[in-house]
């Protein structure tokens, strides 16, 4: 019985360990007539897929106004605006520039004419520090999709 524990300790020690996640490719896409890069060498243990982009912020000008979904927009709530990730998806958004990073949720549409990957409030702009440049290069973690 001793052997046969002894045997089997290192393939349950070894089922027990955590492993990086790699998928095959690495892919450049034309969608929705933005080009975006997305990252499928290394995903993240928590990210569902990942892309890199420009993204910009929107605020007062549309602040009390519906979004998409019927939702009121608060330019001091976490949102974003996204061309086709549906509603209510879970997004972290880094600014590769200083490497900060805000959690936000996809509850508005963006005009498919800026060529930019994600429009973000002006609270989860100002988390990540982009106010004063207006652009910043980001990468998008998707952490949980929405249902339309």
């Amino acid at each position: 019985m001793k052997k046969l524990i002894f045997l089997a300790l290192p393939f349950f020690l070894i089922s027990c360990t955590s492993t990086l996640r790699y998928a095959k490719e690495n892919i450049v896409k034309e969608e929705n007539s933005f080009r975006y890069k997305r990252s499928r060498i290394f995903v993240e243990p928590n990210s569902l897929e990942t892309i890199t982009g420009i993204a910009s912020y929107y605020a007062d000008e549309f602040n009390g106004r519906k979004t998409a979904n019927g939702e009121i927009f608060k330019m001091n709530d976490l949102t974003a605006a996204h061309i086709s990730y549906p509603f209510n998806t879970i997004c972290r958004v880094t600014n590769l520039k200083n490497k900060k990073s805000v959690i936000v949720r996809i509850n508005d549409r963006k005009p498919d004419t800026n060529n930019r990957a994600i429009d973000l409030s002006l609270a989860a702009a100002n988390e990540i520090e982009m106010i004063n440049d207006g652009l910043a290069e980001v990468r998008i973690d998707i952490l949980e999709w929405g249902e339309e």
